[in-house]
């Protein structure tokens, strides 16, 4: 508690001071901060103002901070802080615990201490527990995990956010190709950046390519939106020229229409599911042709019996309201009410189908299925519902029953 409210109050500092144009006090504050917490601070002012802030700082901070900066954001030594502690790889444990007693007053992330080798490169890790209970003469070799994990700099965060969240460890190094250690990732950064993720994809299923924030500017946030809005408005005005094509079943058979939401809703509502489930199994890169067609057959049969469940329930609950309220026949109003359960069935079978192979295909292509599937997969699904209902209505309704109002 005591170094996450020391934490807050120099971010405080550093921020007021920025902000006033103090550049020499914020640089001071932030050569305070743990490397990362200062990264963070930096990335809110211009690129000037960040050159002049690091050239303040003391050679080894502005070092830091500086190796820190020249990784894209979504890379994983962007999140990376040079505070952990490192021993030598054949020393005894006498030595190990001076090393660490020698190191801790700069650096208190010192739970697990990371060993390297003979060549300066990254060996292994101790567990601070197994460090401290080991007797004088146990060997250090004893103690090293050597399948400790870990990550590369250049990784992408997504790529590999999946594995940080299922390790149970209070710090993963990240290392070099060469195997040199650069930084650890903290417990902290690891929930930060799975906050980050889930941000940027609630974006992306919305049809953005990045996630907002206050300080974008109303340009910024129209770049953002336009394009996909533009390309969902010329496919919503073909939804519209379908509806019309069946203006015919409006005008003999009105109310239709006072069920056509209720179809419409439910198809999205599934695709969007589907959606989700998708592009969380597509995580995987190893995923197989034959998973694949698995998930889009489990997703179809999931629509299905859903489909069917939910039909069943609009049949009856439709037809006692089309009779009670509305005035008609009983067998006219099951009759009606049977068309919207069995269209509510097809359009969730088929929603399930495109929520699952839209996705798929995009990943194929080498698009970011979360951006692009989002919005289209809601405009296709209305589409399907559209035809689904109406049609069936026409052919089953008028067509066959004739039923008129």
């Amino acid at each position: 508690m005591k170094k996450w409210m020391k934490r807050k109050k120099y971010t405080a500092q550093s921020k007021k001071h920025l902000r006033d144009k103090n550049l020499r006090e914020a640089a001071k504050v932030l050569s305070l901060m743990e490397v990362d917490d200062a990264v963070d601070v930096l990335d809110e002012v211009d690129d000037a103002t960040k050159k002049q802030v690091v050239d303040m700082l003391p050679e080894d901070a502005g070092n830091d901070i500086q190796m820190i900066l020249s990784y894209e954001e979504d890379e994983m030594g962007s999140r990376m802080t040079t505070n952990y502690i490192a021993i030598r790889r054949g020393i005894d444990i006498r030595q190990a615990m001076r090393e660490l007693v020698s190191q801790a007053g700069e650096n208190d992330n010192i739970g697990t201490v990371y060993v390297l080798d003979e060549s300066n490169k990254y060996y292994g890790a101790i567990d601070l527990k197994d460090l401290i209970v080991a007797r004088e003469n146990d060997t250090l070799e004893s103690i090293i995990n050597t399948t400790y994990p870990f990550v590369t700099d250049h990784e992408k965060i997504e790529d590999c956010i999946d594995e940080l969240v299922d390790y149970a460890e209070d710090s993963i190094p990240v290392l070099s190709e060469t195997k040199e250690l650069l930084g650890v990732i903290t417990a902290q950064d690891v929930v930060e950046a799975v906050d980050d993720e889930m941000g940027e994809d609630y974006a992306k299923l919305a049809g953005l390519t990045d996630e907002e924030d206050l300080r974008e500017t109303t340009k910024e946030s129209m770049k953002k939106r336009l394009p996909w809005l533009i390309i969902l408005l010329f496919l919503g005005m073909g939804v519209s020229s379908v509806v019309g094509a069946f203006e015919a079943v409006v005008a003999v058979l009105p109310i239709v229409m006072c069920f056509q939401s209720l179809i419409l809703d439910m198809a999205g509502n599934v695709g969007t599911q589907s959606l989700a489930v998708t592009i969380r199994v597509l995580m995987d890169e190893n995923l197989t042709g034959k998973q694949k067609l698995h998930l889009v057959w489990k997703e179809m049969k999931v629509g299905f019996v859903n489909g069917l469940l939910l039909g069943s329930l609009a049949f009856v609950f439709i037809g006692i309201y089309i009779a009670c309220f509305k005035h008609n026949a009983w067998l006219h109003a099951f009759l009606i009410s049977g068309c919207v359960g069995v269209s509510l069935m097809v359009a969730m079978v088929i929603s399930s189908l495109v929520g699952t192979l839209i996705p798929i295909f995009f990943h194929k292509i080498k698009i970011d299925p979360a951006v692009a599937s989002g919005p289209l997969i809601t405009t296709v699904n209305d589409l399907v519902a559209v035809v689904t209902y109406y049609g069936l209505a026409w052919l089953f309704l008028i067509q066959i029953m004739q039923i008129v109002s």
